[in-house]
């Protein structure tokens, strides 16, 4: 065990210089030591292994000697020294070393963030709405109708174009003359009133046929997301190629097996889609209430965070970012700022800090149970449910995703007993509906 001095300055934030001193009579022994048995196999031109002078191998070793026993004494007394100061670094140190003269000993420096000291705060004040609602005989009724319209088959129609209809066009766009880029396109199906053109467009094909030319002199909005077209004055020339209407497909026993459901009856067809309704509005309402405790937990304790950990966590999510860009086939190579995922790392950071006190503070044990159960309502949605659940039990790393699932559920459950409580009615619709997603 070496005898060290060791003292610490609290920088901004979270920061420490943490200065390690050591005698120079335990420095010198260790170098003199490591000299000795340098000199034992040396070899020097004009002397004998093991016969070379302790001055000679000085001169020659001795920088290369003290570089070695810093670098070591470093590594071999960092951790004790933090353990004497009860200190828990954030992150690996950057060490400067103390300026000493010859025979003075050695001194380094360590600059590192310490973890936040969490004292929880009191979740009583808190306020968590959490939504209630249940599947309806017209929710399900509404979703059939979706179904019926997501395979809708379009017949060519000589008359006018009317809302509803589907036209295929070609068409091409210019600004004071000027083509631009992505105003032209042919052959491209486009539904009137589905409002995926701007403003005018649609209602400027109505009453259309095929054949037919229009001219239409429209306006690119003001927050149209190509900064080079906001608020231009267009004018697009149209060709209707051909007008078709839509025919949606009546509800009978052919349209129900394509579903799967052998005996082709609207009842199993009905209690099919309920059961994936539930489902589906049970896990929507259990990740909004879970969000909003994790949201109440952070307000109830604001930390301050290690920026090392934030920096981190900012170059996951950025990493993140790219791959799924790559996945949707979108360009990836651009080097997006890292000031850009700082705040959601901040927050993500945060979280896990004060969460991981809850669990300790707390006590909670992780919930076997509901990790199986967890395992299982995965397995439910896949064909053969229980290749799943055999998956998850030889797969300790996609289990350990499932586990920690699990574990924040039940510190949401902790938070949503300390806590108040609203319940607010709500319909299937308002909480599934991706704007409401997106909003949480």
């Amino acid at each position: 065990m070496w005898t060290m001095q060791v003292s610490v300055e609290s920088s901004e934030g979270l920061e420490r210089r943490m200065t390690v001193e050591l005698p120079v009579e335990q420095v010198n022994q260790e170098v003199e030591k490591r000299l000795k048995t340098i000199s034992r196999t040396a070899k020097i031109d004009g002397f004998r292994p093991g016969k070379v002078p302790p001055s000679v191998i000085r001169k020659r070793y001795l920088d290369q000697v003290l570089m070695e026993v810093h670098q070591e004494l470093i590594q071999s007394t960092y951790f004790d020294a933090l353990g004497q100061e009860n200190l828990q670094p954030a992150g690996d140190p950057m060490i400067e070393p103390v300026e000493k003269q010859p025979g003075e000993g050695f001194g380094y420096t360590a600059i590192f963030e310490v973890m936040p000291q969490i004292e929880l705060g009191d979740m009583a004040d808190q306020v968590i709405q959490r939504p209630v609602a249940e599947v309806s005989d017209e929710d399900v009724s509404q979703m059939i109708e979706k179904l019926r319209k997501q395979r809708t088959t379009w017949n060519d129609v000589e008359r006018e174009s009317a809302n509803g209809d589907q036209v295929t066009i070609n068409f091409k766009g210019t600004i004071d003359g000027e083509a631009f880029e992505g105003g032209s396109a042919d052959n491209i199906p486009l539904e009137l009133g589905s409002n995926s053109m701007i403003e005018g467009f649609e209602p400027g094909l109505v009453g259309a046929k095929a054949g037919e030319n229009r001219t239409l002199e429209l306006v690119f909005p003001e927050d149209y997301h190509a900064e080079n077209l906001k608020g231009k004055d267009a004018v697009f020339e149209v060709e209707v190629i051909k007008v078709a209407e839509a025919v949606i497909p009546e509800l009978d026993e052919e349209f129900i097996k394509a579903f799967g459901m052998a005996d082709g009856t609207v009842e199993t067809l009905q209690s099919e889609i309920r059961s994936n309704m539930e489902r589906e509005l049970e896990d929507k309402i259990g990740s909004m209430i879970k969000q909003r405790a994790m949201d109440a937990l952070i307000a109830a304790n604001e930390i301050p965070v290690p920026q090392f950990m934030v920096k981190q966590e900012a170059e996951a999510l950025k990493e993140q970012t790219k791959q799924n860009m790559e996945q949707y086939g979108q360009q990836s190579n651009m080097d997006l700022p890292l000031d850009l995922f700082e705040d959601q790392a901040k927050r993500r950071v945060a979280l896990g800090l004060i969460v991981a006190e809850v669990i300790k503070v707390n006590e909670i044990i992780l919930d076997e149970e509901k990790v199986k159960e967890k395992v299982e309502m995965f397995a439910k949605t896949y064909e053969k449910p229980q290749e799943v659940i055999d998956y998850y039990a030889s797969n300790r790393e996609q289990l350990a995703m499932v586990q920690n699932i699990v574990l924040e559920e039940q510190v949401a459950d902790w938070v949503m007993e300390q806590a108040k409580v609203e319940d607010v009615e709500s319909g299937f619709e308002e909480i599934t509906a991706p704007q409401q997603q997106a909003a949480e």
